[in-house]
């Protein structure tokens, strides 16, 4: 189903950001209504300043909607209006809002900072309030609306710990919807 220019025209991005670095690097307009998030981990220790910048400078043909760093800030580097590159994946890229989240750790199980998870779930109600998403859910495969890299790259992302925490996430979520 292809957006309407209206619809298109009313995405906004959430107020929750801190900062921003918009990058090149996207496929601008998406051509399908956002329906999904792809939570990603960044398999980084960084703020979300610091991951925003390293898209907006990259040759890497690699983005996210969103960057969360290990303290929580919350950095916007592609417009949500515009699809980003994050998943491998045309089909889920234009449907998802992508969100790299910093990590704690880059051994053992990859684990994520109480603030990132925190600022993970108020991104993900926000996304769905403001894109009219009744309920996030997590299904565990690309039917729900939560979404993992893994299922569309031979990748690990995202992750052992935060790949254990997509049902939580989406429960969490669900109380404040």
């Amino acid at each position: 189903m292809k957006q309407t220019e209206k619809e298109v025209m009313a995405m906004s991005n959430s107020s929750l950001v801190t900062y921003t670095n918009l990058t090149r690097n996207h496929s601008g307009r998406r051509t399908q209504p956002i329906t999904k998030i792809a939570i990603h981990h960044m398999y980084a220790i960084w703020t979300g300043k610091q991951c925003a910048d390293y898209f907006a400078t990259t040759d890497r043909q690699a983005s996210s909607n969103y960057c969360i760093g290990y303290d929580g800030d919350i950095a916007l580097g592609v417009e949500e209006k515009n699809r980003a590159w994050t998943t491998s994946s045309n089909w889920c890229d234009q449907r998802a809002i992508t969100i790299e989240v910093a990590n704690t750790s880059l051994s053992g199980n990859t684990p994520v900072s109480d603030a990132s998870m925190k600022a993970l779930i108020e991104l993900c109600v926000d996304i769905c309030k403001r894109n009219n998403i009744k309920e996030c859910t997590y299904t565990g495969d690309t039917s729900g609306v939560l979404q993992k890299h893994s299922w569309y790259a031979a990748t690990s992302c995202p992750g052992v710990y935060l790949g254990g925490k997509f049902a939580y996430i989406a429960e969490e979520a669900n109380k404040r919807l």
